[in-house]
């Protein structure tokens, strides 16, 4: 395979789009998905299968970097205190991730095989797009029961961790639906976008290790360059997104995101209406 200046464009498009989605809750596999049926990379198939995946590695150490201090309970600046907090957010973390490992991976290849379609993302979008606003109205007047991720308890984790798994169907976004699961159960939206994004780590590598075993370590150059450069620019592109959902949330709610999916899902219908050839 040749490497050229424009396969390096294209996988720069495609590690903005994956930095920019991954942790607003849009769906960073339905944007893939989508972005694929336009962008196409001189690559063979299965590598672009796992490209899609193990790209997430340069989102989740945007989140390992921004808050390595606050997920690391070894460090010499903490109390004993702060050092048991920290132990007892990754616990939580763990537990949450038991739904998401218990069914999604024995059912990975079929969701792959049958689920990894325009159609379905276009359903997902529009569907927690209206789920958002719903919620959303719904949480307006009510008051956060945990407005600090320290304080979060064991049962609103794993709960938050079985909303996880609904995002196993392309399109749902797993950012969303955990941030959903959270609020709906009693988080502020901080502590249910940071929970989420806590929450990725294991499963963003969990799934990236498994597409590398399952694809083999055999790269060309080119493919190496490929792999870099978009996890690169999805590490970059990611901490910006963070910076700023955080900073969003603290003054407005997700409505905003709920019609982004659902405008977009409608015109994703559309264009399939009039090429007439779902995909």
């Amino acid at each position: 395979m040749e490497i050229n200046s424009m396969e390096i464009i294209k996988t720069i498009i495609i590690g903005v789009v994956e930095g920019l989605t991954e942790w607003l809750p849009i769906s960073s596999t339905g944007h893939m998905i989508l972005v694929d049926e336009f962008i196409k990379l001189n690559v063979s198939k299965q590598f672009m299968d796992m490209f899609l995946v193990v790209i997430q590695l340069g989102a989740i150490m945007a989140v390992v970097v921004l808050n390595f201090e606050k997920l690391n309970p070894f460090s010499a600046w903490k109390s004993r205190l702060q050092k048991k907090q920290t132990f007892q957010l990754w616990y939580k973390v763990i537990l949450a991730c038991i739904p998401a490992a218990a069914i999604g991976l024995p059912l990975n290849d079929w969701m792959e095989e049958h689920l990894m379609t325009t159609p379905v993302v276009a359903s997902m979008l529009i569907l927690y797009g209206i789920l958002f606003i719903m919620v959303e109205n719904y949480n307006r007047y009510r008051i956060p029961r945990f407005r600090d991720i320290d304080h979060l308890d064991y049962k609103t984790a794993f709960v938050i961790g079985l909303f996880q798994v609904l995002s196993l169907v392309p399109g749902t976004s797993r950012s969303g639906a955990t941030i959903l699961g959270g609020i709906l159960f009693g988080t502020s939206r901080y502590v249910a976008a940071e929970f989420t994004f806590f929450l990725a780590i294991p499963v963003m590598f969990g799934a990236s290790l498994l597409k590398l075993v399952k694809f083999g370590f055999h790269y060309s150059g080119a493919e190496m360059l490929i792999l870099a450069v978009g996890m690169l620019t999805a590490f970059i592109v990611s901490i910006i997104s963070i910076k700023f959902l955080l900073h969003y949330i603290k003054k407005n709610d997700f409505t905003a995101f709920g019609w982004y999916r659902i405008i977009l899902g409608i015109i994703v219908f559309i264009y399939l209406f009039l090429i007439g050839d779902p995909i």
